[in-house]
């Protein structure tokens, strides 16, 4: 089986040329920095121990901020190397200032690029985040005698099905895991049944706050512009929620005439795409890189920036929160609810269920199945005037904590060695 997949990952790098340039017109890649999934190179190695973080995109990144900054203190550590596999990720990175971190691309999960970049990087530890299992890496690291540690791990039914299709491949990828820290009860009984040695539930990183993030502020002339506006966000949003997003807007608009609806996309890249919709329904929308003024007229504002959805449920009076009406399992919805906003989300939210498990408790996520019923929803949200906080920092200090110190003995252990 791992023959056969060497073999699909050799044919995607014989195609790579394409995918890469395709990537490139849609803005996906780096323009410069895409060579570095070849491990060709653009930053030098440092001296010192090195402990390597890989997370996949924004999601798993920003859960992991929080712990990179508590692990900087770690006086045996020298260097951090954070890895990440998308170009929003990558921008998202560059807000944040820390004093040993240097961040890559995640290479191609090839052996011959895995074996290049655990050579020139030599982690003394590796520390994986969420769902990101890559067999030919994680074989490499058990080649060289590296810790691999999975950290906030989830493992969902439908990912535990796949890889249970390949039972015993899956288990020797497993295998090679030396700790995992799963974020719910079913991650951590997938993971023992997928064959990892040791596995202990600490919690979500996702409940852990930034401590050294900029204020949450929009520019002045952006909220004099929308002083007297009601707003309604939806934030990561998918290939066809929007329409609903937008169908809700229209109906709502009657009764509701100072509603300004943002909207921020999963793929900013779709942006364009999201206004040519509104055009065809008469609707005045606003880019926001466009720099173009608000008005009284304006329905729609669609944020095409990186890293400033805070800044946007900071203003607002309800969230949509997507990927949960199209069949993805939806997104983190921990960050509106963080400033007090009643939450919509649909029917599929299976990747955070916990957490809306947990915010069901205390009435602020609210489901709907359809147009008609987002719509009633909105409509009694909206004439809610108190937001309703919940404090996470006591419960999210807490797994940051437990985290930071598992990894700590982990770390210092190993250093112990040489």
């Amino acid at each position: 089986m791992f023959l056969i997949y060497q073999i699909l990952i050799l044919l995607i790098i014989f195609l790579s040329p394409i995918i890469i340039a395709i990537r490139l017109f849609k803005n996906k890649e780096h323009k410069t920095r895409f060579i570095e999934k070849f491990c060709l190179f653009k930053k030098k190695r440092a001296k010192g121990n090195l402990i390597w973080i890989h997370a996949a995109s924004v999601g798993e990144l920003m859960s992991t901020i929080p712990l990179i900054y508590e692990i900087e203190k770690n006086r045996n550590i020298r260097n951090i190397l954070v890895t990440t596999s998308t170009l929003s990720s990558s921008k998202i990175f560059k807000n944040f200032k820390f004093k040993k971190v240097v961040h890559q691309f995640f290479p191609i999960d090839f052996l011959y690029f895995t074996s290049k970049f655990i050579k020139y990087w030599n982690p003394k530890i590796s520390i994986f985040i969420d769902s990101e299992i890559w067999p030919c890496m994680f074989k490499e690291l058990k080649k060289n005698s590296i810790p691999l540690l999975l950290v906030n791990a989830r493992i969902t039914p439908k990912s535990f099905a796949r890889w249970n299709l390949f039972n015993k491949f899956s288990k020797n990828i497993f295998h090679n895991i030396e700790a995992a820290f799963p974020q719910n009860l079913e991650s951590e009984r997938f993971l023992k049944k997928l064959n990892v040695a040791k596995v202990n539930k600490i919690g979500n990183l996702k409940f852990c706050e930034i401590k050294k993030q900029k204020k949450v502020k929009l520019e002045k002339p952006f909220l004099s512009s929308i002083k007297n506006r009601l707003v309604f966000c939806a934030s990561s949003t998918h290939p066809g929620e929007e329409m609903k997003i937008i169908q809700n807007h229209l109906t709502l608009k009657k009764k509701y005439k100072n509603l300004l609806t943002i909207i921020i996309p999963r793929h900013i890249e779709r942006t364009k795409e999201i206004k040519n919709y509104c055009k065809s329904l008469s609707l005045k929308t606003t880019i926001r890189s466009s720099k173009e003024k608000v008005n009284t007229n304006t329905d729609i504002y669609l944020v095409d920036s990186y890293g400033e959805t805070k800044k946007f449920f900071n203003i607002s009076k309800l969230a949509f929160i997507g990927g949960s009406i199209v069949n993805h399992g939806g997104q983190n919805p921990i960050e509106p609810a963080r400033f007090g906003l009643n939450i919509l989300h649909g029917p599929n939210i299976q990747n955070f269920k916990d957490i809306y498990y947990f915010f069901n408790k205390y009435k602020i996520a609210h489901k709907f199945i359809n147009l008609k019923q987002l719509i009633a929803l909105s409509d009694k949200l909206i004439k809610i005037k108190k937001r309703k906080k919940i404090n996470f920092k006591k419960m999210g200090n807490l797994i940051l904590k437990r985290n930071v110190n598992e990894i700590n003995k982990i770390i210092n252990n190993e250093f112990k060695k040489t």
